[in-house]
């Protein structure tokens, strides 16, 4: 064959192609290399240009690399600032905009901080930390910047250990500790020390620390105008460790390093910004009223601490993210599977704006954002669609730009599936958004294997975004259904506390009527229905199980099973008891029992995947084992799934293992599986 192709080439004839295997038209778990977000817009203080991390699925090293780009908002033109070896993150510009400070790992070293002069595009360390600083924040007149870092501290000690030998190989000493929160999901077990807030010249130096002692000390800084002061939001209380949701706002003076607590109330007091002439400060709280789930208002009080009140209290959504700019008081909140900023007056008054804020996450359509305003009142903003993960947006008066579109050329090239809106109303009148995503190559009016996949948090919502799981789904010829039921976020008060002290109840009933007018609509095929979701979706999971036969197969994936003992070892073990289930397992066994999936093991019969990761300390990996477990014994089809290195959140999965833990559910779905579309 080669010589003939020879041949043919030296007599000028066109020689035999050989057959290639055209792309896959469809989304893929390999396409998941092919993904770029845009993270953290940071608009200039002129809001000329707007500083974004990008985010690129690195297939060599099965990794995302961070990247700093600049784009401009008239022109769209893009630059890229911050390359190369290591990640880039955290862009930060100064009050004048001339620098750009940011987190960099270049030097191998570990994070350190920098900052580039954007007239010259030179850049320096401005000081090598042991540990990432985070928080980082300019003085107004650019000569310092602030910033939160741990301090190691010194390890409980007990008893004299023996005499070690010169030259002998000793194992490692046990590691004792006395702490309330010793491990944490995504940080592992926790090493000695608190959070604590450093200043640094601008232009480099050693730092000076600002605040010491046995108490962790947490951003976001923000400064007084005239650098007096610094505020940051904590605990400070002797209790600290058990106060539960109960923060306040501090002032830190620079010069002395004194903190003076500004507010005093039981509950939530955090997210400080003071306005533009230093005479007020707005921040965001609430009441603790001991529920699972509390709205975030908005409140001013004077700079001096005094005459605290609340303003745009009849907005029933719950603030959690504030600017305040010469260009007035900005506040982000979810709405109805949106995110959204609104400009709210000193008044109370409060200004939707038209901005449609995306999430930078792309696994599942989780509703989120990032932004920020400049000093004249314009907003960047992260922006996508049912197609298309995170971009930039800016706001031109009531208009949305488009400044980025990372993943155009590259998803152009695909057939993705098209999200709906279902309608689903309870028998009480209530009304539980739905969406459902059918395959790309769905045929109007024919009936297809449909995905229940249910959002986590429980307080957590999901709108019409992009998601590579569903597309991947969508893709082996699945619909896939997603809804908010009670106790999603973004709906209202009323509606948040729908499962306070009862869940996973009301929620079956909500997500079983979502699937009946699914299959009402005409989308569903009744003999093939499949469920799954993740955290509190992986708990309602196995629940369902529990309480129906009507899924051909399940995926369960990092659930909570026995209600005690997630709430004496997950990593937030005294919020769950307290705020959850509303006092000790000793207290109340009956109720911990009851709304635990374990307790209905002995009325499974659908065949279940049981998913979770190694590290995982939020929902710990003993409670997806204990599930597997009981079906074992209950001789239950099942599988276990265990992502290594892993912790709760896919952020802090690679690639290749989001797109394993895919196709996983996939082949598990396939085998049960009863029309012809499964191979």
């Amino acid at each position: 064959m080669r010589k003939a192709i020879v041949l043919a080439l030296s007599l000028g004839i066109a020689a035999p192609a050989y057959a290639q295997e055209a792309p896959d038209r469809h989304f893929t778990v390999d396409d998941l290399f092919g993904l770029t977000v845009a993270a953290d817009p940071q608009i200039s203080p002129d809001g000329r240009q707007v500083a974004y991390v990008r985010r690129a699925n690195d297939i060599m090293t099965d990794a995302a690399v961070s990247s700093i780009w600049m784009v401009d908002t008239s022109s769209g033109a893009q630059t890229p600032l911050v390359t190369g070896a290591g990640a880039h993150f955290a862009p930060r510009w100064s009050p004048d905009g001339s620098r750009l400070a940011y987190v960099s790992t270049e030097s191998g070293g570990g994070p350190e901080l920098h900052v580039r002069w954007m007239a010259s595009g030179e850049s320096a360390n401005i000081t090598a930390l042991p540990e990432s600083p985070g928080s980082l924040s300019w003085s107004p007149d650019g000569t310092m910047i602030a910033y939160t870092a741990r301090v190691p501290g010194k390890p409980v000690s007990l008893g004299k250990p023996a005499s070690k030998p010169e030259g002998a190989q000793w194992k490692a000493p046990p590691a004792i500790t006395d702490a309330v929160t010793y491990r944490f999901d995504g940080a592992g077990y926790l090493k000695p020390g608190y959070t604590q807030v450093f200043l640094v010249s601008a232009t480099g130096g050693a730092p000076r620390q600002l605040t010491s002692g046995d108490r962790n000390h947490d951003g976001p800084i923000e400064w007084m105008p005239d650098a007096s002061a610094l505020l940051i939001s904590g605990n400070r209380d002797e209790n600290w460790e058990l106060a539960g949701l109960d923060t306040e706002v501090y002032a830190i003076d620079i010069a002395s390093g004194a903190i003076r607590e500004l507010t005093t109330r039981d509950g939530m007091d955090a997210s400080p910004q003071v306005s533009p002439d230093g005479r007020r400060i707005a921040y965001l709280g609430f009441d603790d009223e001991g529920r699972d789930a509390h709205m975030a208002g908005l409140y001013l009080m004077d700079s001096d601490g005094t005459n605290h009140r609340r303003i745009a209290a009849g907005f029933d959504r719950s603030f959690d993210s504030l600017e305040w700019t010469e260009a007035g008081i900005f506040a982000g909140y979810e709405d109805e599977g949106v995110y959204r900023v609104a400009r709210i007056s000193t008044s109370g008054s409060v200004d939707p704006l038209p901005a449609r804020i995306a999430a930078p996450g792309y696994t599942r359509p989780y509703v989120g954002g990032q932004w920020s305003v400049s000093d004249r009142g314009n907003l960047a903003f992260t922006s996508g669609s049912a197609t298309r993960p995170a971009d930039v947006s800016v706001l031109r008066g009531n208009r949305s730009v488009q400044l980025t579109r990372l993943n155009e050329v590259f998803l152009s090239g695909k057939q993705l599936g098209e999200t709906r809106e279902i309608a689903v109303t309870m028998p009480d009148g209530k009304d539980i958004p739905s969406w459902i995503l059918l395959p790309p190559d769905y045929v109007e009016g024919t009936r297809v294997p449909m995905i229940l996949e249910i959002h986590g948090g429980p307080h957590a919502a999901y709108g019409p975004h992009f998601a590579s799981d569903y597309q991947i789904y969508a893709s082996s010829g699945y619909a896939v259904l997603f809804t908010n039921p009670s106790g999603s976020s973004g709906y209202g008060s009323q509606f948040l506390g729908g499962i306070d002290g009862t869940y996973p109840v009301p929620n079956d009933a909500e997500l079983l009527a979502a699937v009946d007018a699914a299959v009402a609509a005409g989308y569903a095929d009744p003999e093939n229905l499949f469920v799954t979701g993740g955290s509190g979706g992986g708990i309602l999971t196995a629940w369902l199980v529990g309480k129906t036969d009507r899924f051909a197969a399940a995926a369960s994936n990092k659930p909570v099973i026995n209600w005690t003992t997630m709430a004496l070892a997950a990593d937030a073990y005294p919020f769950f008891a307290r705020y959850w289930m509303k006092g000790m397992p000793w207290e109340n066994p009956e109720g911990y029992w009851a709304r635990s999936p374990l307790a209905a093991a002995d009325k499974i019969n659908t065949p279940t995947l049981v998913l979770v990761a190694a590290e995982d300390y939020r929902t710990p990996r003993f409670e997806a084992e204990q599930f597997y477990g009981a079906l074992k014994l209950r001789g239950v089809d099942t599988a276990l799934l265990v992502t290594p290195g892993g912790s709760h959140g896919d952020t802090t999965m690679s690639p290749s293992q989001l797109g394993a833990k895919t196709s996983a559910v996939v082949a598990w779905f396939d085998k049960y599986r009863t029309d012809s579309g499964a191979e």
